[in-house]
C-alpha cells in the first residue's frame, strides 16, 4: 500500500515511520510512505499556504492552490482514496480501517492546518475522516494514527494475524484480560481458569469476560454487537470449535444454569443478555441506610420515595436494562403513593417475576457500592442472602463489592451513596 501524505511539517512524521512494527513493515516494503509538503507547490516568493478568510473570521485557511497542486503531483494507483483529516469527518473506528486496508492500493491523506482549508479542496476529496470529538492543531497526529491503525492490518505486518481477529473492536465487544508471569504479583492473582490448561473452559471465559467487560466499559459497542447478532450479520469469532449450521452444542454453565449455543455459517449465537444499573440518592439526618435490604447503623440514612436502596435499585435497573425494558421509575414511578416508604426487596421481587415471565433467568450479578462511610464490607453476607433469597439464586451468582470515592465527587463528600450493577441474563428455554 502507498500513503502520499500532504503537510506542512513532514518531519512530524519521522520518529513515528522509524520505530516499532511500522519501521519494519516500511523496510519490508509492506507499505510505503511519501511526504509532499505544499508549500513546494506555491509560486508567489514568501512561499505562502494560507490566508484570511472570505468574509471575516478569527485565523487563516490554508489555500487552495498548494494542496490541488501538492495531489495533482502525485502518481495515481487504480485502487486510491483521498482523505482530508478532519474534525468534521466521519469517526475513525476499527471497521473503517480495515476497509481501507482491503479495498484501497493508494491513501491520500491530507493534513489541514490553522483554522481549516478552503472548502474548494473538497471537490479533491473523496472521505474526511476525524480522530475524535476535539481540535487538534493540524492533522498530522490524526494522519500518523491512521497510518498506524492500517499498515498493522496489511498481511506480514503483525507475526501471527490470528490475533488481529480477536482484538477489542474487531466484533464490537472489547478484549478480554490477560496476564503473564508471574502467576501472583503483589497478591494479585492470575484466575485459575488460564493456568488449567483448559482451553474450552479457558475459551468460555474470555468469552464472558469480553461480554462483561464491554457491557461496563462500552455499553454502545455491546448494543452494536446484539444488533448485528439479532440480524445475523456478524458474530463473536470461535469460542473453543464450532460445529456445523444448525448445530446446538453445550458451551457451559452459569451460577449453575447450563446455556446453549447453536450455530449459522460457523458463527457463535448465544442465548444470553446485559444489563448495566446505576443509582444514587442523597444522605440526609432522618432516614434510615438501607443497602441491599439490610438496616446498616448510620447516623445518616438515604432520601427517596422509597426505602431508597440504591444497590437493589441498581441491580433492578440492569435487569430491566438488559430486556430493554425501561428502568424502575416506569415500574414504580415516585409520583405514585403506592411506592411511598416501599421495601427495595418487594420491588425487587417483582421486577424479578417479570424478568421469568419473559423467559430468562439471572445468571449472574456483579455489583459495587460507592461510600466513604460506614464500612459496609461487615454487612456484604447479609446483603447477599437477601438479594439471594429474592432471586433464587446460589450465593456465588452474585457480587457485591463495596468502595469509596476517596474523598471526590459528591459520594466522596459524603453527600450521598451510589451503586452500579451489571447483571447477566440466561434464557430460561
Amino acid at each position: 500500500m502507498r500513503f502520499d501524505i500532504v503537510t506542512l511539517f513532514p518531519d512530524c512524521f519521522t520518529s513515528i515511520l522509524n520505530s516499532g512494527l511500522l519501521a519494519k513493515a516500511l523496510a519490508k516494503q509492506i507499505a510505503q510512505v511519501h511526504l509532499v509538503n505544499p508549500r513546494d507547490f506555491t509560486t508567489d516568493k514568501h512561499h505562502k499556504v494560507d490566508d484570511q478568510p472570505y468574509g471575516g473570521g478569527v485565523g487563516m485557511l490554508m489555500k487552495p492552490e498548494p494542496i490541488f497542486a501538492a495531489v495533482e503531483s502525485l502518481p495515481i494507483l487504480p485502487r486510491r482514496d483521498v482523505i482530508l483529516m478532519s474534525p468534521q469527518g466521519q469517526p475513525m473506528n476499527q471497521p473503517l480501517l480495515r476497509e481501507l486496508a482491503t479495498n484501497y492500493d493508494q491513501l491520500v491523506v491530507i493534513c489541514g492546518h490553522y483554522e481549516g482549508v478552503d472548502d474548494r479542496v473538497l471537490n479533491l476529496v473523496t472521505r474526511e475522516i476525524s480522530l475524535g470529538d476535539f481540535i487538534l492543531t493540524g492533522g498530522e497526529i490524526p494522519s500518523m494514527v491512521l497510518i498506524n491503525g492500517v499498515v498493522r492490518l496489511l498481511p506480514g505486518t503483525v507475526g501471527k494475524e490470528e490475533s488481529l481477529k480477536t482484538e477489542s473492536f474487531e466484533e464490537y465487544l472489547l478484549d478480554f484480560p490477560q496476564y503473564t508471569r508471574p502467576a501472583n504479583f503483589r497478591g494479585w492473582q492470575v484466575p485459575d481458569v488460564l493456568l488449567s490448561g483448559n482451553h474450552a473452559a479457558i475459551a468460555r471465559w474470555r468469552f464472558q469476560q469480553q461480554i462483561e467487560r464491554t457491557a461496563s466499559r462500552r455499553p454502545d459497542l455491546l448494543k452494536l454487537w446484539e444488533k448485528e447478532r439479532e440480524q445475523g450479520t456478524g458474530g463473536v469469532g470461535e469460542v473453543g470449535e464450532v460445529g456445523e449450521v444448525g448445530e446446538v452444542g453445550e458451551v457451559g454453565e452459569v451460577g449453575g444454569e447450563k446455556y446453549s449455543f447453536t450455530t449459522d455459517k460457523g458463527q457463535l449465537t448465544m442465548n444470553i443478555r446485559i444489563g448495566n444499573g446505576y443509582d444514587i440518592h442523597r444522605l440526609v439526618s432522618d432516614r434510615n441506610l438501607i443497602l441491599g435490604g439490610i438496616h446498616i447503623p448510620h447516623e445518616l440514612g438515604l432520601l427517596g420515595h422509597s426505602d431508597a436502596d440504591v444497590l437493589t435499585h441498581a441491580i433492578m435497573d440492569a435487569m430491566l436494562g438488559a430486556l430493554s425494558l425501561g428502568d424502575i421509575g416506569h415500574y414504580f414511578p415516585p409520583t405514585d403513593p403506592q411506592w411511598a416508604g416501599a421495601d427495595s426487596l418487594v420491588l425487587l421481587h417483582q421486577v424479578h417475576q417479570l424478568i421469568r415471565e419473559q423467559g430468562w433467568k439471572i445468571g449472574n450479578i456483579d455489583s459495587v457500592v460507592v461510600a466513604e462511610r460506614p464500612k459496609l464490607k461487615p454487612h456484604i453476607s447479609k446483603m447477599r442472602d437477601k438479594l439471594t433469597a429474592v432471586l433464587e439464586v446460589e450465593p456465588n451468582q452474585i457480587g457485591i463489592k463495596a468502595t469509596t470515592n476517596e474523598k471526590l465527587g459528591p459520594t466522596g463528600r459524603e453527600e450521598g451513596i451510589c451503586a452500579y450493577a451489571v447483571v447477566l441474563l440466561v434464557s430460561g428455554d
